[in-house]
């Protein structure tokens, strides 16, 4: 089932949504309106807002104030995007070129500081001091994550304990902020702000976890970047660490991370590691995690009242384990 499907109970205000991301690129001078257009436009499933304006129908609805937040977590989430490609020298996203290809990294830089500064005042339209704290300490969380990564690259194989608290940093921080500052905003209980952050939290890591289980099982086609494109920038993932647990000795995965050397024989090197990985176990015990945050993702959500919007969360959890992008 795609996403367009299940997030119907709040397709309109969705919209809304992507009505003030647009004003985002509203900006005076020509390119950088067009770099910025072309951000919001590349796709991304909008779950983070989708996932804010769901947690508000567990309090009294304001669509007056939640819009501006839902924008103001996708604007944060596109801002680490951003950095991330410059950090990482990515070349695709989404199937097409990242800004780093094209401007150098002080524009880059700029525009990602830009969207950081735009998500803020977004999220001050709130006029709540706990969502603005909420929404600044997930900030730090991001980029004390980010920190923590660049600076372990190199330092040996993770352990899963680690990557999970990369995971958490990176990627499941935002989506539990986003349901429980959804939550908070609308003045739901604090039982259902709890199991609303509770429920993005678990959400999020599987989010993560299946997003680097694709990184070797999907297609060039599907992934919109090259197959094994984590393994290539050196960031070790859940398939890798599974593998290397398995095969702890000499391997085509180990000899693929200790090698430099470029050209033709790395690529056949990232290859050979790829079939590895997606021949063993590692693969189906990376998804047996996926699916255990899932399943707490779930429990979380039953409870909550037993609505139309509950059962979108339960759908959208069953989504992240069965999605192919």
């Amino acid at each position: 089932m795609k996403t367009l499907t299940i997030l119907s109970p709040v397709a309109e205000d969705l919209q809304r949504v992507e009505q003030r991301l647009h004003q985002i690129t509203q900006v005076e001078f020509p390119l950088p309106a067009a770099i910025l257009a072309d951000l919001f436009q590349s796709g991304g499933k909008r779950l983070r807002p989708a996932l804010v304006l769901l947690a508000g129908h567990f309090g009294t609805y304001d669509r007056s104030r939640l819009i501006p937040l839902a924008a103001a977590v996708e604007t944060l989430h596109t801002a680490t995007l951003v950095h991330d490609d410059l950090i990482d020298n990515s070349l695709l996203r989404r199937g097409n070129p990242t800004m780093n290809t094209r401007w150098h990294g002080g524009v880059v830089v700029l525009v990602g500081d830009y969207l950081f500064a735009k998500a803020a005042e977004l999220a001050a339209e709130s006029e709540s001091t706990e969502v603005a704290f909420l929404f600044a300490q997930t900030l730090g969380v991001i980029c004390r994550g980010e920190l923590r990564q660049a600076f372990s690259i190199g330092n040996g194989q993770p352990t899963i304990s680690e990557y999970l608290e990369r995971i958490f940093s990176k990627t499941a921080s935002l989506f539990a902020s986003s349901s429980k500052s959804g939550a908070v905003l609308t003045g739901a209980t604090p039982s259902h702000c709890q199991a609303l952050h509770d429920y993005g939290l678990h959400f999020g890591m599987a989010f993560q976890i299946v997003d680097d289980i694709l990184d070797f099982t999907g297609t060039e086609g599907e992934l919109g970047k090259p197959v094994g494109s984590d393994l290539r920038q050196g960031t070790i993932t859940l398939p890798t660490i599974h593998y290397l647990l398995a095969y702890p000795g000499d391997n085509p995965v180990s000899h693929y991370l200790a090698n430099s050397t470029d050209g033709k024989g790395r690529d056949d090197a990232l290859q050979a590691a790829v079939q590895c990985i997606t021949g063993s176990r590692a693969i189906e015990l990376s998804y047996n995690s996926a699916r255990e945050f899932i399943s707490r993702a779930k429990e979380a959500a039953l409870a909550l009242p037993d609505t139309g919007y509950r059962h979108t969360l339960v759908e959208l959890a069953d989504y992240v384990i069965e999605r192919r992008v």
